[in-house]
């Protein structure tokens, strides 16, 4: 009985003498690893900061240069991810880890990653083809999958419109490639089409006349291309004017939106009437 005691207990000191040598063990590669552990932090530290040095000196050279906005974003937000993959490859290598290893996780990583994200590598590939192709740049006002807007930022991922009531729309790259744009601004100058009803009664040729009088007097209307201002069709209960001036693309809502206001006031200052919709009801005994 009592030697059984003293091989429990004996078995009871080895087991402890046991896990005293592995805590010891790991407590001294613990301080061992320590150092590298400590450069590591280090290096991702100072890795961090000068990855936010580097993308600040380069989106104030951007500015000071004549490169077109849209390059200057899109190009700021890829060189953005590659400093910080490279940053995070650097610091496994420094841990010890195998560049080969390194390679190989990057390269499974990628293909695993471009099985999953097939659509947001697609958005990147649109990204790519908006930044070559120019169908549109940063400050352009677009229609784009049945969104119209001003061109805000053009990202890797997503062009941000600012729709004309202030609402930020984010469209994927993907979807914008693939859908038509209409580019409003993408010419200097544009024409607005104006359809203005008149009365049969009324005097078509005077009506003509007040409208090209308006046109011509107006100083952000330009002569050349020549506007065209005519008869357009006949309808149930007006004739229908055809006025089609041309403007800078820049004063086009202004000009859009002032010009119904002047026509108006014209064609009541010489009697031209604007017919509109009336409904005769006739009742019968």
């Amino acid at each position: 009985m009592i030697l059984l005691e003293e091989g429990i207990i004996e078995n009871a000191e080895e087991q402890i003498h046991q896990a005293q040598k592995f805590a010891e063990m790991i407590w001294n590669g613990f301080l061992g690893y320590l150092p590298t552990l400590i450069a590591a932090l280090v290096i991702l530290a100072a890795g961090y900061l000068i990855s936010k040095l580097i993308l600040k000196l380069m989106k104030k050279g951007m500015k000071r240069t004549s490169i077109d906005l849209t390059v200057t974003r899109f190009v700021y937000s890829l060189v953005r991810i590659l400093l910080y993959v490279l940053l995070l490859t650097i610091v496994l290598a420094v841990l010890g880890v195998p560049m080969t290893s390194i390679i190989a996780v990057i390269g499974t990583a990628g293909v695993a990653i471009g099985l999953a994200l097939q659509d947001s590598l697609s958005n990147v590939a649109g990204g790519f083809n908006v930044l070559i192709a120019k169908p549109f740049k940063v400050g352009d006002y677009i229609e784009a999958n049945g969104v119209e807007g001003t061109v805000e930022a053009i990202s890797i991922w997503y062009t941000q419109l600012l729709t004309y009531d202030n609402k930020a729309v984010f469209i994927p790259n993907g979807e914008i490639v693939k859908s038509k744009v209409t580019n409003f601004t993408y010419n200097k100058i544009r024409r607005i089409d104006f359809i203005f009803p008149i009365s049969y009664k009324a005097d078509v040729d005077k009506a003509i006349e007040l409208l090209k009088e308006i046109v011509s007097a107006h100083e952000k209307m330009l002569d050349d291309p020549q506007p065209l201002i005519s008869v357009h069709s006949l309808g149930e209960s007006s004739v229908n004017i055809a006025c089609y001036p041309w403007v800078n693309t820049e004063d086009y809502w202004n000009v859009y939106f002032e010009m119904s206001r002047l026509v108006k006031k014209a064609f009541d200052e010489n009697g031209i009437e604007i017919p509109y919709n009336q409904l005769d009801v006739h009742i019968s005994k």
